[in-house]
């Protein structure tokens, strides 16, 4: 069977893609830009990638025609937009007026719990998304996901970063709202047998995990499974803009994003019961089994999605990878080192493990001073980290970076800064003929542009040339 999903380099399409894949269907990934797409999707044969914007309506013809299921898994957690509302449903719209023309049967849309008589702004909207995507021509399934749990989702990074950061926490009254988590896991087993299966066709089911919990036990539990001591003080006095800064200055996210999150904490998230775990032979685990579960694959280092590597959690990148793959020329100031290179395959195993906990090869505690510099102005700092230690694709947040290309056949990598700057900043390394070459390119905005430059080049000095340095180093 040929399958669409769309939000293919999101959080839970790329965990849903190899599912359909190994099963042995044909997977369409509907991407906005092909070069974010996963690397490995290319060399595998049941998989097409297509580039198809849903507020875009023409360019939805590179879909094929002959589906028989398609995974709706758009959304969007930035509230940076006044028309959010809007744009979420034109996109669900342009989504059922193209599938419609298709031999789709079945679509299947992930949303989230909507029981609460006051809903935030976002599941208001994933409310509105539901009703859009209704047809008479496919049938619609449309599971309501309480708090997902899983190596790198939001909810799990944001928890982990509270808990293993504050021994201590004086936290919003929101703490105390009660949700029922649901294992990621659970969650693609879901999604994953509902498919064709006429028995959900043209229903709702809510899916979560067996046990009510408030976000404070979350953390507790969370803490004991660390096996840390922790203690916990809600106050009623945070207003949602403190509680959001809260989030942000302690926690990985960024400010919008927490905003959103703080918007959310506050409805309850609680499930209404139905036969769906019984009728797709689904039993959800709990919330401690979830996080345990999560741990493991971060040991191995086998996380195979995250949300920070969503353009949400950007501070600057707002359109395709490939906008920023050109870095400009004039107009522009530039490091550039070059040095000769003894062992290829070493140097370039250093390059793509840069940042993160493996630190910046030289100055590493410059970069950290930058990071909390960016950090109190707005910007992201250093807490996104990265996703794999030795592993980079294209759209990959790296610290305060954006990866814009990488490819290790070629030995090139470019990023994208993402800090608070007045300008635009890019990083390359490449090899050519046993040389690597180095570049740092900035294009500044304006007189504090230009005044920012040259503050910081006497750093740029010796930070850049003992990172190229080091990185040749044998």
């Amino acid at each position: 069977m040929k399958i669409l999903v769309t939000g293919a380099t999101g959080y839970i399409g790329k965990r849903l893609i190899p599912i359909l894949v190994n099963e042995g269907h044909n997977v369409v990934c509907a991407v906005r830009d092909k070069m974010r797409a996963d690397k490995d999707y290319l060399e595998e044969e049941r998989i097409e990638i297509v580039e198809a914007d849903f507020l875009k309506p023409e360019t939805l013809i590179n879909i094929p025609k002959d589906l028989g299921v398609a995974y709706y898994l758009i959304h969007s957690m930035s509230n940076s937009s006044d028309d959010f509302k809007t744009l979420e449903e034109q996109c669900a719209v342009n989504f059922k007026d193209y599938l419609e023309t298709t031999d789709v049967s079945h679509v299947i849309y992930l949303s989230g719990i909507t029981n609460d008589d006051k809903l935030s702004k976002h599941l208001s909207s994933r409310k509105n998304v539901e009703n859009a995507l209704a047809s008479k021509k496919y049938a619609l399934t449309t599971f309501k996901a309480g708090i997902i749990v899983g190596s790198g989702s939001s909810s799990f990074e944001i928890i982990r970063d509270l808990v293993e950061k504050l021994p201590v926490m004086i936290a919003p009254k929101w703490l105390n709202t009660k949700t029922q988590p649901i294992g990621v896991r659970d969650v693609l087993a879901f999604l994953n047998r509902a498919k064709d299966k006429k028995e959900v066709f043209n229903k709702a089911y809510d899916i979560f995990g067996p046990e009510v919990l408030t976000y404070k036990e979350m953390l507790l539990q969370f803490a004991r499974i660390r096996k840390l001591k922790r203690s916990i003080l809600t106050v009623p006095v945070m207003t949602p803009k403190l509680s959001s800064y809260w989030l942000y200055f302690v926690t990985s996210t960024s400010y919008k994003l927490a905003s959103t999150l703080v918007d959310s904490m506050g409805v309850q998230i609680i499930g209404k019961s139905s036969n769906i775990n019984e009728l797709l032979d689904v039993n959800p685990m709990s919330y401690t089994n979830a996080v345990e579960l999560a741990f493991e694959k971060i040991e191995q280092n086998s996380i195979i999605s995250s949300w920070k590597d969503s353009f949400i959690s950007s501070g600057r990148l707002k359109k395709s990878a490939h906008k920023y793959i050109n870095v400009p020329t004039y107009g522009c100031f530039k490091d550039h080192k070059e040095r000769p290179v003894s062992d290829v395959k070493k140097t370039l195993n250093k390059i793509w493990s840069i940042g993160g906990t493996t630190g910046w090869y030289y100055g590493t505690f410059l970069w950290r001073l930058r990071g909390h510099i960016d950090k109190l102005f707005g910007g992201i700092g250093l807490r996104r980290g990265r996703t794999h230690q030795t592993e980079l694709n294209v759209g990959d947040s790296l610290d305060f970076w954006r990866v814009i290309f990488a490819d290790k056949k070629q030995k090139r990598l470019l990023l994208y800064a993402e800090m608070k700057l007045p300008g635009e900043a890019w990083l390359e390394f490449k090899i050519e003929n046993k040389t690597l070459k180095q570049t740092a390119t900035f294009r500044p905005k304006g007189l504090f542009g230009r005044m920012y430059w040259y503050s910081v080049l006497p750093f740029h000095g010796f930070i850049f040339k003992g990172m190229i340095n080091n990185l040749v180093k044998n």
